[in-house]
């Protein structure tokens, strides 16, 4: 990797001035003694002129131009994700540093080839997973690497928002498509799917059902069973209609030894805490919950924390390009179960796709992608 930086801000730009990018904002006025946003950029005339406004910044409405002129250490990618992968290989081959909110692309295969030239350019490619750093989560993943559970039973998940048609039709009509969002699984419920792998590890087979009930290309409901490498079982349910507002984040670990579950609207309470044994930190569990209207939760500013710890060469990422591939191959692994209605066995890499019946792909979901370059 290239060399640490010392002795002063680190530099950030910022493309993609949409819903997200004011939690980055926000975590650079949070950290602002190490962060420094010296950049953005967005081909929308009025949401640029507000990040301007709002953070100081220089604007750009070209991508390219911003990366030829600017002094920026990281380039923070907050568009559309069906963008992510070019954008990010762009810069990183520029010779900068890339922070990619999730999900890091739409298919596996673009997500392995950002993950390559991050290699090859010696830069470091983050992708954003705060929930991980929520107060809640961290308890529980203590207790899971502890073995507290003793042998894990069951896993189960449930993401019971709602995103009306509304959403879907604001920002240029690229919500809820396959090439450029992804359904629920892929987009809002992505973080969800990253527990899965980070709590539990290793997923061996996936079957999983899609249904869209909004006007969108991509599901805005699904299903999803699971068996782990260790012979764990677990599901998830996942849907944007619920009515009227968002109900549900939820994770729920039953195990030989102990019973966790951690919901609220964005695994924000930790609602069933019981084990066989006591440890001393079981009293924070009174204290880890927290109030919020956000779905995103507070986990920004302290994942930005780590990646200037990181680039200040004091720790290793939290969440770099290969283990956000994880939680894509698991999405992608579900898709294609969904539409060949068949069990996938995980990892991707190691099957042949030309096993499964690609002909009724949706044009441009990732699966249709794979079918072309596997036939």
């Amino acid at each position: 990797m290239s060399e640490t930086i010392q002795n002063r801000k680190i530099k950030f730009a910022l493309v993609g001035c949409g819903r997200i990018s004011n939690n980055h904002f926000g975590s650079f006025e949070v950290l602002q003694e190490d962060c420094e946003l010296v950049a953005v950029c967005d081909i929308d005339p009025a949401a640029l002129k507000a990040a301007v406004k709002h953070t100081g910044a220089k604007g750009y409405a070209r991508y390219t131009d911003m990366l030829a002129e600017t002094d920026a250490d990281v380039i923070v990618i907050t568009t559309p994700s069906g963008l992510h992968p070019e954008q990010a290989v762009e810069a990183l081959e520029a010779g900068f540093h890339v922070v990619t909110e999730k999900p890091m692309a739409t298919c596996f295969t673009d997500g392995e080839r950002m993950v390559e030239a991050a290699d090859k350019a010696g830069k470091r490619l983050f992708v954003v997973k705060q929930n991980r750093l929520n107060a809640t989560l961290q308890l529980l993943k203590r207790a899971v690497a502890e073995q507290r559970f003793g042998k894990i039973y069951m896993v189960h998940l449930n993401v019971f928002w709602t995103r009306p048609q509304s959403y879907y039709d604001q920002g240029g009509g690229w919500r809820g498509t396959w090439k450029m969002d992804g359904g629920a699984f892929m987009n809002q419920a992505s973080h969800y799917v990253d527990l899965m792998e980070w709590l539990i590890g290793p997923v061996a087979e996936v079957q999983a059902m899609i249904a869209t009930h909004r006007k969108i290309e991509a599901e805005d409901t699904g299903v999803m069973n699971l068996r782990w490498r260790d012979g764990t079982l677990g599901s998830m349910a996942v849907t944007m209609c619920t009515y009227p507002k968002n109900l549900e984040g939820s994770i729920t670990i039953l195990g030989e030894t102990g019973t966790v579950r951690i919901g609220g609207m964005a695994v924000n309470e930790i609602q069933e805490w019981n084990f066989a044994d006591g440890r001393d930190y079981d009293e924070q569990v009174k204290t880890a919950n927290y109030e919020t209207t956000s779905v995103y939760g507070f986990g920004h500013p302290l994942y930005y924390q780590n990646v200037v710890d990181v680039l200040r060469g004091k720790a290793e990422p939290i969440v770099d390009g290969r283990e956000g591939l994880k939680s894509l191959e698991l999405i992608n692994a579900a898709y294609l179960s969904a539409h060949n209605r068949q069990t996938v066995s995980l990892p991707l890499v190691l099957q042949s796709l030309r096993t499964f019946d690609h002909s009724d792909c949706p044009k441009g979901s990732p699966f249709h992608t794979q079918s072309k370059e596997s036939s």
